[in-house]
């Protein structure tokens, strides 16, 4: 009930002054003439030079995406996470972003294809079409003369070398080395880089020198012989499983001549290694101080290292920390780490979350696909997303994701030519019938045509290498 005073204060204005309110009558309108009225708007984009992903749905702009152009203004590290459950698109972008990166003259990208199919990792197409073979690392094969990486490459450096080997033991034995046996192996590696010279030591000559340490090792921390003796006993029954065990073959010699670190696209095939075992985190460990070491060079080419599986990494201390070095190297080399993990709980909650939560904060760059709504949730706490993108998340269907770069978070419509499609799709074993592989002949000439397509697509594609520039959109 309004107050008397105010109704006799209003009326005397009314009567001295006249009516000071004026009654608007509702106007009734469409949404198509209201819409020049409320005009729509939208979050600035990342700007327009780098490869193009796809559109923002919400405002059907396209998107354009590059970490070296972003470096500096828009972000502080050009590192880049990607997450989500599978099947909803994380291969087919992935694969785009490369064919689209190489495009520009300065990259160079190598991929970590942990993933099989056929009996070939799925990164295989790819780089057939670039007239590339991948680096095959296979137990079985290395014992035929396969792929080898050697820990002792000379290429590395020497306390390079040794923090790969105590990354090897520590992450097949669970734990960090005590000091009596990284004294023991340490007394070990030295004493092989200092005798060796006639050609690459080896991790044979590693465990040679455990079971037999040199008395001089023994004196110079004036103990027993024996005593070093034991200390090295585990270290090299570790070891000693790299050149006599599951995983011999591949890091038992010298570094296999002939592997082109130039090529613009470098796959290392892992997909014949147990996703599940051990030797998954070891070789990651192994494969990135060696491309560490031989690969980043200051040549002012812009680098991509692309790793799929990459819980294997962010999961383990150890081999974190390695990691963690080399994102720190990046800025200065010029170098693009791109994570891809199904489930944020996979590294959060493990053994290494505070390795993970270091990797994750160098990562400004996140993309994150369809997941489960209490999975999203954690996701969204754990990055800092905004509400409206966490309740998204579950709701997205394949082809569309969340984009956040560095706080400017869009929703993302990925987009494929059909030049690229029969490169990039690789879910063939999950969505074929009988019927389909028993497909008649003119199905055959249809894929046939396909693949010519696709031929075609990549003759040009690496054509244009040699004519665009960094200030071209791709």
């Amino acid at each position: 009930m309004r107050d008397p005073l105010s109704v006799l204060t209003e009326g005397f204005t009314s009567f001295l002054f006249g009516k000071v309110e004026t009654t608007r009558p509702p106007v009734r309108t469409s949404t198509g003439q209201a819409q020049a009225v409320y005009l729509p708007t939208a979050a600035p984009g990342l700007g327009d030079s780098g490869v193009i992903i796809g559109r923002e749905v919400y405002s059907g702009k396209g998107y354009i995406y590059d970490p070296f152009q972003l470096y500096g203004q828009q972000l502080p590290a050009p590192h880049w996470l990607v997450l989500g459950e599978s099947g909803n698109g994380k291969s087919a972008l992935e694969k785009t972003y490369v064919l689209r990166q190489l495009r520009f003259r300065d990259r160079q990208v190598v991929v970590l294809d942990a993933q099989g199919e056929d009996g070939v990792g799925e990164w295989n197409l790819i780089a057939q079409e670039l007239g590339l073979t991948p680096i095959r690392l296979d137990p079985t094969a290395a014992l035929d003369m396969g792929i080898r990486l050697n820990p002792l490459d000379p290429a590395i450096t020497t306390t390079g070398q040794l923090a790969l080997l105590r990354t090897i033991i520590e992450v097949a034995m669970g734990h960090g080395l005590d000091e009596r046996s990284g004294f023991a192996l340490k007394v070990a590696h030295a004493y092989v880089n200092e005798t060796i010279v006639d050609r690459q030591p080896v991790l044979t000559d590693i465990v040679e020198q455990l079971r037999h340490p040199e008395p001089e090792s023994a004196e110079a921390m004036n103990v027993a012989i024996d005593d070093v003796r034991a200390w090295g006993l585990d270290v090299a029954l570790v070891i000693d499983r790299l050149v006599d065990g599951d995983l011999r073959g591949m890091f038992d010699g010298p570094t296999t001549v002939g592997i082109d670190l130039d090529a613009p696209l470098i796959v290392f095939d892992l997909s014949h290694i147990d996703r599940n075992s051990i030797a998954m985190p070891i070789l990651m460990a192994i494969v990135g101080v060696w491309l560490e070491h031989t690969w980043i060079r200051p040549d002012r080419k812009k680098r991509i290292f692309l790793v799929e599986e990459a819980w294997h990494i962010i999961n383990s201390p150890f081999v974190a920390q390695l990691f963690q070095r080399l994102l720190k190297f990046g800025r200065r080399l010029g170098l693009s780490f791109v994570a891809v993990v199904h489930h944020l709980s996979d590294v959060v909650d493990g053994a290494a979350a505070k390795e993970a939560a270091a990797i994750l904060k160098m990562a400004s760059t996140r993309t994150i696909y369809a997941q489960k709504a209490d999975e999203a949730r954690m996701t969204g706490r754990v990055l800092g997303l905004p509400r409206w993108a966490v309740e998204i998340i579950p709701s997205l269907t394949p082809g569309i994701a969340v984009w956040d770069v560095n706080g400017n978070v869009q929703v993302v419509k990925h987009l494929i030519t059909e030049t690229e499609r029969p490169l990039v799709f690789t879910d063939r074993a999950m969505t074929e019938s009988s019927a389909d592989r028993l497909a008649d002949d003119a199905l055959r000439a249809a894929e046939r045509e396909a693949e010519e397509r696709a031929a075609a697509f990549m003759e040009q594609h690496l054509k244009d290498l040699d004519d665009s520039s960094e200030s071209t959109v791709a």
